[in-house]
């Protein structure tokens, strides 16, 4: 991982992080020095005639039992619920962002609700893989003024986003590894992701500045492996000031405006 985190809920995925590997290390060397002190304790040397009976004393599946019923009670009582609460826990207020993004062999596809906020219909029988891969009906009211681009995510900063995430076809996993973000997309469902972005792209820049990766900006990565073109399923992300972020949504509904003019003069 980057030794930095872009995100709200960053510094806390890499707590965790560090405690998990240090109780790793605990467990390590506490059954390295018990298996060591066994390998002494019962060499040959000292027991030269072998023991059938086995172990007398019940204080091993007692304390087996213990351990059981003590992860039980973490992973049913703490660590399920919680993570539930915190995943369903999705921004729905008016300052946060929805956008839509689908993945397929090997692109994202990102779709932004118009100024109405509302998502317009899509149709797998309209969907063109160079025109409309996302198959949105742009006859259809709330469609007119979406804004659909391919592997370019666009973000505020200091802001809620909230992510509906889906395939069109294999398994996919959306990874910002920036922000400690990752999601596998799976068919048939739509799942929800969010996160509050930290650190604009600007800021990013001038932090990676003199490093390996000196120029190189936010990415999307598929972390699954979904087929012969996974290697090339990248996607970028910029991540604006709120300023900014809403400039390029105009400038988008500009572009879109244009295109409309376009088509309704080829129809002329």
């Amino acid at each position: 991982l980057p030794t930095f985190s872009a995100s709200t809920q960053g510094p806390a995925i890499d707590d965790i992080n560090v405690l998990a590997h240090w109780l790793m290390a605990i467990l390590f060397v506490g059954w390295g020095a018990f298996f060591i002190y066994t390998l002494f304790r019962f060499r040959a040397s000292k027991n030269p005639k072998a023991d059938y009976q086995g172990i007398r004393s019940h204080f091993s599946s007692y304390l087996e039992g213990a351990v059981g019923v003590i992860e039980v009670v973490l992973l049913l009582g703490f660590a399920i619920p919680i993570w539930a609460s915190r995943v369903n826990d999705v921004p729905k207020g008016p300052d946060a962002v929805h956008i839509r993004v689908v993945g397929q062999q090997f692109a994202w596809n990102i779709h932004y609700p118009g100024p109405d906020g509302v998502f317009g219909e899509t149709s797998v029988d309209l969907v063109d893989e160079v025109e409309n891969p996302i198959g949105l009906d742009r006859s259809e009211e709330f469609a007119k003024d979406d804004i659909f681009t391919v592997n370019q995510l666009h973000i505020p900063v200091n802001t809620p986003i909230n992510i509906s995430l889906s395939t069109k076809d294999v398994i996919h996993s959306f990874t910002l590894t920036e922000l400690r973000v990752k999601q596998d997309a799976i068919p048939g469902m739509e799942i929800p992701v969010w996160f509050e972005a930290t650190m604009t792209t600007d800021e990013l820049l001038e932090e990676i500045k003199g490093t390996a990766r000196e120029g190189r900006g936010f990415e999307i990565a598929c972390a699954q492996l979904c087929g012969l073109g996974h290697y090339r399923m990248k996607g970028f992300m910029t991540i604006h000031e709120m300023d900014d972020y809403e400039a390029w949504l105009a400038e988008e509904q500009e572009y879109l405006s244009e295109e409309e003019e376009d088509d309704w003069g080829d129809d002329w």
